[in-house]
């Protein structure tokens, strides 16, 4: 007789700081609303959920009743919430006391409004590292949920990730559970009786394995073909009803199954994220190695075997990536210092709130969505880093002209402010304003992108298309084509890095290229005068 398979199902809902309404709007409108008003149907089908704290910040205000909806769902036992850091930072790149700050802010805010404090976390970007466990256990947060690559990467086989781990920072416990990959690239993709039997198929000779799903919850209504399939064809109801009819399965709480069942054994993670984002933040040499080394082994059946001992970079990586991330990143260290060294009195809401909205993840690396390269994401950063430098000069008045290495890469930069404008010129040889800041409209004018080559050009150049299922749809997770076309004008780079006022001569190369972006009549040279199309 088999026993039960607890089915662990959590979703992970989060807009960037900086998105734009419309967006957030049809975010909520194919996807949030619809996905909690399924699950308010079926009670017996219990689910977790995070929510970042901008995007939740969002839904309160314009979509209350939809907030309501989910404080009903947590109040009868349906729901369980997952905290996190307020914005959403990756964790492991800020300052221990923005650690606590952010997560606790996150839990006191859905304790406030929807009335429970969360015992687990969502970590961002599912990205580890273990100098973050003291300090959510000093939140309060018992367990979080990493990928079963990482359990995968210390040797641990795959047939024993079927329940929770303990692991351990400065004697502070933290329980991990192992999200299964084959679970996030099923569902909601492939059809529900087929992702229903599978989860029955992990009663084996009466043993029951734990179902660990949590993943995006965009992929349900928000990805390219996922609304029709999931609300128009009735994707999401069927696997419900499915669920809900299987005698082998059980939708259970995270909270539910780590009260009453006990940790699988010690475990030590490595600093690591999905094994896609470990390619992404590699230099772009080294990636279409690792790219080609990964291909190569799947190419040869060995990808399943073998891919604990496929290792990319780490996330901060692109930090070494782009200067600019850096910049921003280190920008953003100092004024937390500053704000960490201000008497209790002189610290105000605002001033932690810029603080929390400068260390949003996502305008600090670059993927497959974007990230670094969509100005509307850096300009949120810049803007939240301006206002609180405005902030601190308020209490903390700085002198007019203060010398650094700030972004540590072995140039002092100058900072000339006055309190309206500041410029920060970098002394590399090049005298070149790096940021241009008007604490007025809260902006930095010197945020530019110097274009990079990307490792997946090479993919687009090959021009792979992907082929349809049978049956179910698409999965994403196999194909590149799904966001804006990628032009073979996009994947023009720059020869120098991009900064203000360089004085500097072009060479007849460097115009050609600033031809084709700008499509500037060919013919011009460089002791010729530009004409435009």
């Amino acid at each position: 007789m088999p026993k039960i398979v607890p089915l662990l199902f959590g979703v992970h809902a989060h807009q960037p700081v900086g998105n734009f309404p419309k967006v957030l709007d049809d975010a909520h409108l194919r996807c949030y609303q619809p996905f909690l008003h399924m699950m308010e149907r079926f009670p017996e089908f219990r689910f977790s959920i995070h929510v970042s704290g901008w995007l939740f910040d969002y839904l309160v205000r314009h979509y209350p009743d939809d907030i309501q909806l989910l404080k009903a769902l947590v109040s009868r036992g349906q729901v369980e919430l997952f905290g996190a850091g307020y914005t959403e930072p990756v964790l492991a790149a800020i300052p221990v006391r923005d650690r606590i700050s952010q997560i606790n802010c996150m839990s006191g805010r859905l304790e406030q409004v929807l009335g429970r404090r969360p015992q687990g976390a969502w970590l961002t970007e599912r990205v580890w590292d273990s100098t973050v466990v003291p300090s959510l256990v000093a939140c309060g947060i018992q367990y979080v949920t990493v990928d079963d690559y990482h359990f995968l990467c210390t040797g641990i086989d795959q047939s024993m990730l079927t329940g929770f781990f303990s692991t351990e920072e400065d004697g502070k416990r933290l329980d991990v559970f192992p999200i299964s990959e084959a679970l996030r690239y099923r569902l909601p993709f492939s059809p529900a009786n087929e992702a229903v039997q599978y989860l029955e198929s992990l009663a084996v000779d009466g043993e029951a394995h734990a179902a660990i799903y949590f993943d995006d919850i965009e992929k349900f209504g928000i990805w390219p073909e996922t609304y029709e399939w999931v609300y128009t064809r009735g994707w999401l109801e069927d696997f419900i009803r499915l669920t809900l009819d299987s005698p082998i399965v059980k939708p259970m709480l995270f909270s539910d199954y780590h009260a009453s069942a006990t940790t699988r054994g010690v475990v030590y993670l490595p600093t690591t994220s999905y094994i896609e984002m470990n390619e992404w933040t590699l230099p772009i040499d080294a990636a279409n190695r690792f790219s080609a080394l990964v291909q190569k082994v799947k190419n040869a059946g060995q990808y399943d075997s073998n891919k604990a001992f496929l290792r990319g970079g780490i996330w901060r990586n692109f930090m070494t990536r782009y200067p600019e991330s850096n910049w921003m990143h280190k920008r953003m260290l100092g004024l937390s210092n500053r704000y960490a060294a201000l008497s209790e009195p002189d610290k105000t809401i605002e001033m932690r709130d810029a603080l929390f909205e400068a260390q949003a993840n996502d305008a600090y690396w670059h993927g497959l969505f974007g990230g670094l390269y969509l100005p509307h994401l850096r300009r949120a950063v810049y803007g939240a880093l301006v206002k609180l430098e405005a902030l601190l000069d308020a209490v903390a008045p700085r002198s007019s002209l203060v010398s650094c290495d700030t972004d540590m890469d072995g140039h002092v930069e100058s900072f000339l402010q006055n309190g309206i404008l500041q410029a920060v010129v970098r002394n590399d040889g090049l005298a070149d304003i790096c940021e241009l800041d008007s604490y007025l409209l809260n902006h930095n004018f010197g945020d530019t992108l110097t274009r990079q080559k990307e490792h997946y050009h090479q993919k687009v150049m090959l021009n792979q298309s992907s082929t349809s299922n049978v049956e179910g749809i698409d999965n994403p997770h196999e194909r590149i084509s799904f966001k804006h076309a990628i032009l073979p004008e996009d994947m023009v780079f720059d020869s120098f890095r991009r900064s203000l006022f360089i004085d500097r001569l072009h060479t007849n190369d460097e115009i050609e290229s600033e031809a084709l972006r700008y499509r500037i009549k060919p013919g011009a040279t460089a002791d010729s005068t530009l004409t435009f199309e």
